[in-house]
């Protein structure tokens, strides 16, 4: 974790204040991004741009519920990324990699035609979290690993979590 993210980091928890499952919600899927990334060998500004979308892709959850009473991830993805953009004022990050967190974060929940390695991570990532968060089923688990996981590492961390 570089300083810059560790600092975005401490803004989220920040921003999060006292919503424990929120919090370790986004950890958790800052971690595992964090592993991916680095195992599925991003160069390091990729990786920083995904372990900082990572921190940030549920941050526009709580503007979701207050404007349209729901969290769903189609609103998550349309509010998401204005939070992101004043989330990351004075931290330091460009133009360019604000725009690509902030991409990701409104495209989190879009499965289908992933072609980049930071979005296939980070919603594998997300996955991985809410797959255990939601006490998935073996059934729902195994309908996931074939329609939505691609990397090497990702997928062997849903068999090790799920060997199903």
């Amino acid at each position: 974790m570089t300083e810059r993210t560790a600092r975005i980091a401490e803004k989220m928890i920040e921003y999060d204040c006292g919503d424990i499952r929120r919090i370790e919600h986004f950890i958790k899927v800052y971690g595992y991004a964090s592993a991916i990334g680095r195992l599925e060998g991003l160069n390091p500004r990729k990786l920083e741009t995904l372990e900082i979308a990572a921190l940030l892709h549920d941050i526009g959850i709580k503007v979701s519920e207050e404007k349209y009473h729901s969290s769903a991830g189609k609103y998550q993805e349309l509010e998401g990324p204005a939070e992101a953009r004043r989330l990351l004022e004075d931290t330091g990050t460009d133009s360019e990699m604000t725009e690509r967190i902030c991409w990701l974060i409104g495209h989190h929940h879009t499965y289908g035609h992933i072609q980049d390695m930071d979005h296939q991570i980070l919603v594998e990532a997300d996955f991985l979290v809410n797959l255990a968060e939601d006490h998935a089923s073996d059934e729902a688990v195994r309908h996931v690993l074939k329609t939505v996981f691609r990397t090497e590492s990702g997928i062997r961390f849903l068999k090790s979590l799920w060997p199903v």
